[in-house]
Formats: structure tokens, C-alpha cells, sequence
């Protein structure tokens, strides 16, 4: 964890350092050292959330673009009375988890059920195979709106562990590397919308600091909200169409064809 309760105020982990998690109550003991990012630990070594992975630098990296009130927030699963630990809960009620390990599809079921609305942000850099396959799968995306794309071999572009999401999915294939061309690729966030269009997967393309910004405006759950129904729109429309006879066209016989009389020489 990055923050822990010492004196009633929610502070970082410092060498030297107990706290008390604000999650469960117990003691927790700052750890600080070379080989991994500073954080809080439990004095018992269980985690009181069981979703809870270790962060990394590309975790606190994104939690930096958010402010620290809206870090860490703490929900209580009322049939369970487990206590889950969101990475980030925005004013709107809108959750986003940083996913950097393998996550069982079983979890991340769960996870999607319990906070319903919530978006993942997913490290594309931990398998190295994952860019290639983006690059050699971009010819497959066909576009149909601004940094808005479809296509039928979603299986060939992205990682399968993300293709069955029923709540948005954003890769990011830049990590922690800072890039001085602006046309790489890995720029981009590559957003995965759970919804399909006649069949075809839907792919969004738009800059971290775009995505960052709609989202401590709000207007992210608005944009996504609206995206859907217009892809369902779309698709009873598309419906309709396959729906209608179609009326054959008239053939009508072809003219005559009239060929010019040759005068015989004799």
C-alpha cells in the first residue's frame, strides 16, 4: 500500500515508520529500500485485501496523475464483509485498477462485478510478444470515426486475457519509458470498449494526457455512455436493414442492337 494511518493522518511509507492499515485496522511497517518502490506491509505478511498485487514504479506513475484524496479508496463487500482497496476512485464514483501481473479470468470477474463502474488500465509492456502483436495486427483495424476503430480479429492484435471484459480496458504499451518521437505508437492508449458493432470488436485510440484529463473531468463515463448507445443504435438499425426485403431490380430487355449495311463492291 502507499498510504498507512500514523496518528490519524494518512501518510507514505517512511523508513522507520509504523502505521496502521486503514483498511482493516491492523499494524502495518513501512518498508524502504533499493530493490523495491516504498510501501506499507502487514506486520502478519496477509494482505487484508486479497486483490491486492505489489505496486511497481508504472503503478505509482499513473496514481501520480490523480490526486492523492482520490488514491487508495477503501469498499467493504457488503455480503462478504471483505474490504477491497480501488487504486483509484474519482469524485464521480468511477474506479480504475492498474493492472501490472497475470490477473485469473475468476478475479477479474469478481472484480468487474463488485465495483461495476470501473475501467482497467493495463501494463502491455509486461510480455514482450504483446507490442509485436499489436503492430503486426494494426492493418486489421478498419476505421470508422475519429481515434475510433472496429474490426473482426480482435484476437490478433490484443492479449486474449483482456478480450472478454464487460467494462472498458485500456493497454498501455509505453510503460515507463519516456519516448522522444511523437509518432511512436506506444504514445497511444489503446482502449478496449466491451461492446461490439454487427459482430465486430471496438478499438479506441487517444493520448494519455486526453485520457487523464476526461477522466478528472467526469466526462469519461458520459463519452462511454454515449458511445454505447450509439453502437446499439447502430446495430438495430443494422438489424432493421438485414430485416428488409430486398427488391429485386427490373431487368428490362436489352435494346436492339442495329449494325450498319455494308455496300458490296462489285
Amino acid at each position: 500500500m502507499r498510504f498507512a494511518l500514523v496518528n490519524n493522518e494518512k501518510i507514505e511509507a517512511q523508513k522507520g515508520l509504523n502505521g496502521i492499515c486503514p483498511a482493516c485496522g491492523q499494524p502495518v511497517i513501512a518498508k524502504c529500500g533499493a530493490r523495491k518502490i516504498n510501501h506499507w506491509a502487514h506486520k502478519s505478511k496477509v494482505s487484508c485485501d486479497k486483490w491486492w498485487e505489489s505496486e511497481t514504479e508504472w503503478h505509482r506513475n499513473w496514481k501520480n496523475f490523480f490526486p492523492l484524496e482520490w488514491q487508495e479508496k477503501i469498499f467493504t463487500d457488503d455480503t462478504t464483509s471483505e474490504n477491497h482497496i480501488a487504486d483509484v476512485c474519482t469524485d464521480q464514483g468511477l474506479v480504475i485498477e492498474f493492472q501490472h501481473s497475470h490477473i485469473k479470468p475468476e478475479e477479474r470477474i469478481a472484480r468487474e462485478n463488485f465495483y461495476k463502474n470501473m475501467l482497467w488500465v493495463v501494463d502491455g509492456t509486461r510480455l514482450k510478444n504483446d507490442y509485436k502483436r499489436l503492430i503486426n495486427g494494426l492493418p486489421l483495424l478498419r476505421q470508422i470515426g475519429q481515434g475510433i476503430f472496429c474490426t473482426h480479429s480482435v484476437n490478433k492484435i490484443f492479449p486474449k486475457d483482456w478480450l472478454n471484459s464487460s467494462v472498458p480496458v485500456i493497454i498501455d504499451f509505453m510503460g515507463t519509458e519516456s519516448l522522444e518521437n511523437s509518432q511512436d505508437l506506444r504514445n497511444y492508449l489503446y482502449c478496449l470498449v466491451p461492446h461490439k458493432l454487427n459482430n465486430e470488436s471496438i478499438v479506441i485510440l487517444c493520448l494519455r494526457k486526453q485520457f487523464v484529463q476526461t477522466c478528472k473531468d467526469g466526462n469519461i463515463i458520459t463519452y462511454f455512455k454515449n458511445l454505447t448507445e450509439n453502437i446499439e443504435k447502430t446495430q438495430q438499425l443494422l438489424q432493421k436493414q438485414t430485416n428488409v426485403a430486398v427488391i429485386p431490380r427490373v431487368l428490362y430487355p436489352p435494346k436492339p442492337r442495329y449494325y450498319s449495311r455494308r455496300r458490296r463492291r462489285f
